[in-house]
């Protein structure tokens, strides 16, 4: 469930694998240190120390971390499409559903009592809202909002800049049902993933936010207006870094636990550090080092679910870009070890570590299968020699152009080792890497969408929606590039992606998709590294959240044990 779907290395994707948020921290480790392993049971678990709100002591501060203070708080904007702000938002607006730790779906009936798909020929869903829902100025939640986004994100206006379509461009209307707390949405030809166009990571926003061009792209760029969870920004403080979330005294849901939720910008090497001089109480861990550390601190827990995010590499294609050439970009690819990489940044976090091998499925999940083109460093070089590549010195030449390649990254140490792994891999065929390291802000709207750079490294992360992505990542419209900011694709490829989201028979979508799976490494667009092990800090006390799989939290039962 782009899991993926990150601020300074994570973009929100809309699917099952997705992963987004934070950055991971570099690090190696020994045997008998290890953490248990990805398993075939991934989706199917979750470790969030559940227990009784009436164990739970009324009140209490949350506080989290993240990496910088956001860049457009309307997470289905382009500068917005960031798993750390997705994750400060969702705390605060509609969702259709709730999501197990199975990845099984039921209704959230804070916000809707009922959604059913009505008709299938032509297609239909009907979104009976709750008529208690209300936004944080008091006014309802109507047909209105839900219309308005469908409109947004449908991709005809272009100025819109979203980050997915999510499946409204194939929405032809939305129309008022039976009342004004009723929308009914028609379709032009079938959508398979339509469970996930109001949840996920595309949550719900006030028409007033989607109902414009220029409220979509810069109404929330400052701060967030009408929301309409059980928390609401009650302070912020951008020159501290601060984010403070208070009860919404409108809220008609059940009473959350905690009195407030408080975010702090931190650099991510200090997340470890601060959970364990009592600053925090909740951090992802990347490294050995940061298991070790937490489990030989008192009061600290390491909790563990299989991780819904999973790293990669984007190569850049645009016109003019030293990888424009997919047979050049197929030819690095297969250079890069990427079973070497999951050794290095995996050994001690999990059991056997694996590169991921689809861009669609993670691993364990229903539908995953190997479409990799594979490790093959011989194979490598004699397609740069059949390409016109000749090795002159240590570096190939083709028309007095040396094969020089710039990749940026976040400015942190795993994707630094990552990046070293590959720079040798690539000099071994004559292939010259520049790591080109970057701070947090302004990673994606300053260099990732305006495509200033050959190959870039960053996370998905991901819900149990695994087809919504595919358009949004792999679909190339050079109109609308979406979160295709390798500028990579085809006839061919856009054919295969229609044709799978308008498949509605389970099985035969998965097929779909892992033929795009395979069209997507055939064209050299990106690489999947590796998935996320899934681990975390948490404080022993803390109750109802920690490592959840691909479940979603209930806020509201989130709290310290008395």
């Amino acid at each position: 469930m782009r899991t993926r779907r990150v601020r300074a290395g994570t973009r929100l994707r809309c699917a099952a694998v997705m992963l987004t948020a934070g950055l991971f921290v570099a690090g190696c480790g020994g045997g008998d240190e290890q953490v248990a392993g990805l398993s075939d049971a991934i989706g199917a678990t979750s470790d969030i120390n559940p227990t009784p709100t009436d164990a739970l002591r009324e009140g209490g501060n949350l506080r989290l971390a993240t990496t910088d203070y956001p860049a457009n708080w309307n997470v289905l904007s382009n500068d917005g499409n960031n798993g750390e702000i997705g994750e400060i938002v969702r705390t605060m607006l509609p969702r259709s559903y709730k999501i197990d730790a199975a990845g099984e779906l039921s209704v959230d009936t804070d916000y809707f009592t009922d959604i059913t798909l009505t008709s299938t020929d032509p297609m239909r869903v009907t979104y009976t809202i709750n008529p208690k829902a209300v936004w944080s100025d008091g006014s309802p939640i109507t047909w209105e909002d839900l219309a308005a986004q469908a409109h947004a994100l449908s991709g005809r206006d272009k100025s819109y800049l979203i980050a997915i379509t999510n499946g409204f461009e194939f929405v032809d209307k939305v129309e008022r049902g039976t009342d004004d707390r009723q929308a009914v949405l028609s379709f032009s030809k079938p959508y398979a993933d339509w469970r996930g166009q109001f949840s996920g990571n595309s949550t719900l926003y006030p028409k007033s936010v989607t109902g414009t061009p220029e409220a979509f792209n810069a109404s929330l760029a400052d701060a967030i207006s009408l929301t309409a969870g059980p928390f609401i920004v009650s302070a912020t403080d951008r020159g501290q870094g601060r984010i403070t979330l208070g009860r919404n005294p409108k809220w008609w849901g059940a009473k959350p636990v905690l009195d407030t939720i408080t975010y702090s910008v931190l650099d991510r090497t200090s997340w470890v550090a601060a959970l364990q001089n009592n600053e925090i109480d909740l951090v992802r861990l990347s490294t050995i080092d940061d298991v070790k550390t937490v489990r030989g601190t008192d009061g600290l827990v390491v909790r563990r679910a299989p991780g819904n995010r999973w790293r990669h590499i984007t190569f850049n294609g645009a016109p003019g870009s030293i990888l424009e050439d997919p047979a050049l970009r197929v030819a690095v690819s297969k250079a890069i070890d990427r079973q070497g990489i999951a050794n290095a940044i995996q050994n001690g976090l999990v059991e056997n570590p694996q590169p991921l091998n689809n861009h669609v499925f993670v691993q364990g999940q229903k539908g995953y299968q190997d479409n990799s083109l594979g490790f093959d460093p011989t194979a490598a070089a004699k397609e740069l020699d059949a390409l016109g590549w000749k090795l002159t010195g240590d570096v190939r030449e083709k028309d007095g152009r040396k094969l020089v390649i710039r990749d940026v990254m976040y400015n942190d140490p795993i994707w630094v080792q990552v990046a070293q792994i590959i720079q040798q891999n690539l000099a071994a065929i004559g292939v010259s890497l520049t790591i080109d390291t970057k701070p947090a802000a302004g990673l994606f709207t300053d260099v990732i969408q305006p495509g200033d750079f050959d190959a870039a490294q960053y996370a998905y992360q991901g819900d149990p929606f695994p087809l919504s992505s595919i358009r949004q990542i792999y679909y190339y419209d050079p109109t609308d590039l979406q979160s295709n900011y390798g500028r990579i694709g085809s006839p061919e490829l856009n054919a295969l992606i229609e044709r799978t989201l308008s498949e509605l028979n389970p099985e035969n979508s998965i097929d779909l998709a892992n033929q795009v799976d395979r069209k997507v490494f055939e064209e050299g667009h990106s690489l999947p590294l590796t998935q996320d092990a899934g681990n975390f800090g948490a404080r022993t006390t803390l109750a109802n959240i920690g490592s959840p799989g691909l479940a979603t939290y209930d806020y509201t039962k989130i709290g310290f044990v008395k």
